[in-house]
């Protein structure tokens, strides 16, 4: 009997092996864990270490250079740069709209709304959209960046490989967040891209210190610059006003500036007015949709007419004339050098001077007289009056900018403007074939026939001991729409717009005759009062496309 319970009691007993067994497996576990984990810490052999970017050529594709700089920079999510979406052509109707959907017609318009879906998901993904030129993914013609915030590192890519885009014309940078200093990085980096880029768009970006007048520096390549819905109040105004330009500084390669969208009053309307005193190279100007009221008016319609020159100006007026003659009678001392020598050489013969006294004298005058550059050879007194005038040339560069003044008058109004040809309007936008085209033919026209000189040596009127300047007529186009002018601002402008109109029924020139269009409407007045209608009557035949427009009526329906 003893015996039997202890077979059973000895059969609980036996698991304690079994137990074992399963530490014993445990430890094998354990054993081959610990054995696994040092290859999962090791790193890969054949893993590269990270190049320096500096290293990077660039190949001139965007999509290409951009993404290997953001990896070597050891960047791992990156906007990615895509193609444009077009838009898609106008549905037309035609005869088979009554005809059933075909198979392929409902699998097309499957895709179409698949399509559209995916679009709406990625739209919010951050991009680098840019547009082609002929579908070649090295001729980059623009580059839009649009909602998402562009900080120093992208810039600094941008610094890198925006500069082997050969054909570059335009940036477009919409609420990317751009602040006084990433503004200054991107202006620094403007000079290494391709001579083509000609416009730039700032739109919605806001800066606190409203620097935006340091895109119009004199050497700035731009020209095509908008800055709409940046919050530019007359504090911003006034330093684009002085970007324009000064009584000893002038912006000449921006020809069109859009500040339509932002918070511009009177007083800002006033700096702007000022700008355009002294400028001769801004063709289009807008202001559409800001405060200006009918102070701001006056001031803008003023300096399409003649107007007054303020003491400071006559005084500088009268300080550039004192320059300008002094150097005419330094430029062509022709004439009385050769009279002193004629003089001379008679007295010579009167007192009986042999030939060898009369060399040795008119040497010394020649040594005298002549400047330090000149040979001491025996010269001919023509071929001393030439090296004189090759001489006279190598002026100071202080006295260079009057130098060209006078080389345009003596080319009798054939003198071309470098800094306006380049600003021949490449990549330009204005809505239609017709603006664009009359836009690079108006840039064209006053670049051969606008003189760059100082503005306040034109021509001037003298009236009631005061000094009259002929007002800016290089404007073309000036948009005040959706403004508060009301209907004494109307009165301003339309004797600016008759002045015009009768200054070119007058000048038989080539030269600019001032604005083909002015956009007032959606103002402070009714559109139907005399004043407004007298000036869109005055304004219809200056308007090119409007009248581009009746001729082709005429000819597709001759009367």
């Amino acid at each position: 009997m003893s015996s039997e319970p202890s077979a059973p009691g000895g059969s609980p007993r036996t698991p304690r092996p079994g137990t074992q067994k399963s530490s014993g497996s445990a430890t094998k576990k354990g054993e081959r864990s610990v054995k696994e984990k040092p290859p999962a810490v090791l790193p890969p052999v054949c893993e590269e270490e990270p190049k320096n970017p500096e290293e990077y050529q660039c190949t001139g594709v965007l999509e290409t250079d951009f993404a290997e700089l953001c990896t070597r920079l050891g960047y791992t999510d990156f906007p990615k740069v895509v193609t444009r979406p077009r838009p898609h052509p106008t549905f037309t109707a035609s005869a088979s709209m009554s005809e059933k959907p075909t198979s392929d017609d409902q699998r097309l318009s499957a895709s179409c709304s698949l399509n559209s879906v995916e679009s709406k998901y990625v739209f919010f993904r951050p991009t680098i959209q840019v547009e082609l030129e002929l579908d070649d993914s090295k001729a980059v013609k623009e580059i839009y960046i649009r909602g998402w915030k562009v900080e120093d590192r992208i810039l600094g890519i941008f610094s890198k490989c925006l500069p082997s885009l050969s054909q570059l014309q335009a940036i477009n940078f919409w609420k990317v967040g751009l602040t006084d200093n990433t503004l200054t990085t991107f202006i620094a980096l403007l000079p290494l891209c391709s001579s083509t880029l000609r416009k730039v768009s700032l739109e919605g970006n806001p800066l606190p210190k409203q620097s935006y007048h340091k895109l119009m520096a004199p050497d700035s390549p731009i020209a095509h610059l908008s800055l709409r819905n940046n919050n530019i109040d007359d504090h911003g105004a006034q330093l684009l006003g002085q970007a324009l330009s000064t009584l000893h500084s002038c912006n000449r390669t921006l020809v069109s500036l859009n500040l339509g969208f932002n918070h511009i009053g009177d007083q800002g309307a006033g700096f702007l007015a000022d700008g355009l005193r002294l400028n001769r190279s801004l063709l289009w100007l807008s202001l559409a949709h800001n405060r200006i009221q009918d102070k701001g008016a006056l001031k803008l319609a003023e300096v399409l007419r003649p107007f007054e020159l303020t003491h400071t100006e006559v005084v500088e007026r009268r300080r550039l004339l004192l320059e300008k003659g002094t150097q005419e009678r330094s430029r062509s001392p022709s004439s009385s050098r050769h009279g002193d020598f004629k003089s001379e050489r008679d007295k010579a013969q009167a007192l009986g001077m042999t030939s060898v006294a009369l060399m040795d004298k008119s040497e010394k005058m020649q040594a005298m007289k002549a400047p330090k550059g000149l040979s001491k050879k025996k010269e001919k007194p023509g071929e001393v009056v030439k090296k004189e005038e090759k001489s006279g040339s190598g002026q100071s560069p202080t006295q260079g900018a009057p130098k060209k003044e006078d080389a345009a008058k003596s080319g009798k109004g054939k003198v071309t403007i470098p800094e306006q040809k380049q600003s021949k309007g490449k990549g330009t936008k204005l809505g239609s074939k017709e603006k664009r085209s009359i836009l690079l033919e108006s840039e064209q026209l006053v670049a051969e026939t606008t003189e760059m000189i100082n503005p306040l040596l034109e021509p001037v009127e003298h009236r009631d001991g005061k000094v009259f300047m002929p007002g800016n007529k290089v404007l073309l186009h000036l948009n005040l729409l959706r403004n508060r002018i009301t209907e004494v601002g109307l009165e301003a402008f339309l004797a600016t717009v008759q002045y015009q109109v009768q200054f070119k029924s007058k000048s038989m020139s080539k030269g600019p005759v001032g604005l083909l269009w002015l956009s007032l409407a959606k103002n402070c007045f009714d559109p139907q009062c005399p004043t407004y209608t007298t000036i869109q009557e005055l304004m219809l035949p200056r308007d090119p496309i409007k009248t581009k427009i009746r001729e082709e009526e005429v000819v597709a329906f001759p009367t």
